[in-house]
């Protein structure tokens, strides 16, 4: 019997081995499925919050947010740990509709688009989707906005004024029986028009997509939030990305270790001279060149073009070999370091043969950095110009020889940056004063008198936008001179002078 009582107690506690007790398990089972059920909730709120945004679900995220950005300070220039800046709260409205916008041209004509789009759809109370960027130009750059720009800076910063998302959500397609209606807004248009002919539109159409968006806010007679919206998103929250900031500002250091230096916007450029017609300096095979290049895009829509009334106009950029005239007559000298701001020169290194004789420090981005810093760059001729464009912000000398988008879009920001010198040159005296020159009806010292005076008052100092009724391709451009960004108060009066008020032509 002993035996077999042991025998069986063997077994028993073989059956019964290492069991868990069942309280444990309960609870371990508990906190699993309580885990899953949390996360599960959390991830459904965050998804909610993207497509609605609803006040307590932004409370509620953004608290997550800050949750776990405390683990991850950042490091200040001095190796001290500071938390990134907290979010400002998102503003609370119901949105109308989802607004696409698809942006055209280069990189400045795009930005000026975008702090448009933003502020179209700040006062219509849309959710702007992150814009598109213009794939199908001259430059055929394939990048995208978070290519180019900081996406996540770009949402964040502007989420008190409006919601932005990165895509219309799928609820809103097709599929679902939603269509997208495409259109371009018409140019220079004021609120009243976005009032009354597009928000209308978004009562049958929920999303509602602009295929063009160049210039199609109006300059002048908007209200002064709007005005200071434009301002904040050019200035604030259009940031470039770490890679291409990190570039620029080495780009600048290395310019500033040599001493002052002056930023030379040459748009003596393939695609400037076809779309402007200006063949002034081209040999008759490359003049034949940009014509057939001019004729190749449905777009430029003026075709026969005479290329001496154009620069005797003003309406050519200058030449190189023009540009060095007109930098000597100014009063800089051979030691001046000169920065070229643009891209591949027409007619190769040659055109700047004359210019660099007269200027032995020229140097471009492709001369101070080296290939490896280049390559992530190449073949992106946005984030090329995005390299251009800071250090031209940066510069202690602006010098643009062609009045485009980048000239306008770097000036304004020199003025918001407290009026850095920039040179506006007014090309159609400078053509007259160079021709009469090598003529010879100017001596040297005349002509370079000529120029100084031409150009005393014209260094972008503080003053009102020329409005001109009825004509607004005429006027000045709002991204030029944003008087309005300038100063802090409703009343800019003691900031631009008496002298300077507000022209008003009219047509």
């Amino acid at each position: 019997m002993e035996v077999r009582s042991e025998g069986i107690q063997v077994r028993c506690d073989k059956l019964q081995g290492p069991v868990i007790p069942k309280t444990r398990l309960r609870i371990w089972f508990i906190r699993v499925c309580s885990s899953i059920v949390l996360w599960t909730c959390l991830v459904q709120l965050v998804t909610v919050s993207e497509l609605w945004h609803s006040h307590l679900i932004s409370g509620i995220t953004s608290g997550i947010y800050h949750i776990t950005q405390v683990q991850l300070p950042i490091q200040a220039n001095k190796g001290v740990a500071q938390a990134p800046p907290a979010l400002l709260p998102a503003r609370n409205y119901t949105s109308n509709g989802f607004l696409r916008v698809s942006c055209n041209g280069g990189l400045n004509q795009m930005r000026a688009a975008i702090c448009d789009m933003v502020t179209v759809a700040r006062f219509l109370n849309l959710t702007l989707v992150v814009p598109e960027l213009d794939k199908t130009s001259f430059w055929a750059d394939p990048s995208n906005f978070e290519d180019i720009f900081d996406v996540k800076h770009f949402i964040d910063s502007l989420r008190d004024e409006v919601r932005i998302v990165k895509r219309v959500p799928k609820k809103f397609s097709r599929k679902y029986g939603y269509s997208t209606l495409e259109m371009p807004p018409v140019s220079w248009s004021n609120e009243k028009y976005y009032m009354e002919q597009i928000l209308p539109l978004f009562g049958k159409h929920k999303v509602l997509h602009f295929n063009k968006t160049d210039a199609r806010l109006a300059n002048n007679g908007l209200p002064l939030d709007l005005q200071k919206l434009r301002c904040r998103v050019n200035y604030q929250a259009l940031k470039f990305t770490p890679q291409i900031e990190n570039l620029g500002h080495k780009l600048i250091q290395i310019l500033h270790k040599k001493g002052p230096f002056v930023a030379l916007h040459l748009r003596y450029e393939m695609d400037m001279l076809a779309f402007s017609g200006c063949t002034q300096g081209c040999m008759d095979k490359e003049a034949e060149e940009l014509k057939r290049m001019r004729y190749a895009f449905p777009w430029w829509r003026e075709k026969e073009i005479v290329s001496e009334e154009r620069r005797s106009q003003g309406l050519c950029p200058l030449t190189p070999e023009e540009a060095a005239f007109v930098l000597r007559a100014l009063g800089f000298g051979r030691e001046t370091q000169i920065y070229i701001a643009a891209g591949e020169i027409y007619g190769g290194e040659h055109r700047l043969a004359q210019l660099r004789a007269a200027f032995p420090q020229i140097v471009k981005k492709e001369t101070l950095l080296t290939r490896d810093d280049l390559r992530q760059f190449q073949n992106h001729s946005s984030q090329m110009a995005a390299l251009d464009f800071m250090v031209s912000v940066a510069s202690n000398t602006f010098i643009p020889t062609y009045d485009g988008n980048m000239a306008k879009l770097v000036e304004g920001h020199r003025r918001y940056s407290g009026f850095k010198k920039t040179i506006l040159l007014d090309r159609k005296k400078l053509v007259e004063l160079l021709d009469m020159h090598q003529n010879g009806t100017l001596s040297w010292n005349e002509f370079a008198d000529g120029v100084r005076q031409v150009h005393e008052k014209r260094i972008a100092q503080p003053t009102r936008r020329r409005v001109i009724l009825e004509k607004p391709k005429e006027e000045d451009y709002f991204y030029a001179n944003p008087h309005e960004c300038l100063c802090e108060e409703t009343n800019c009066d003691d900031l631009l002078g008496p002298h300077n008020s507000s022209q008003v032509h009219y047509s």
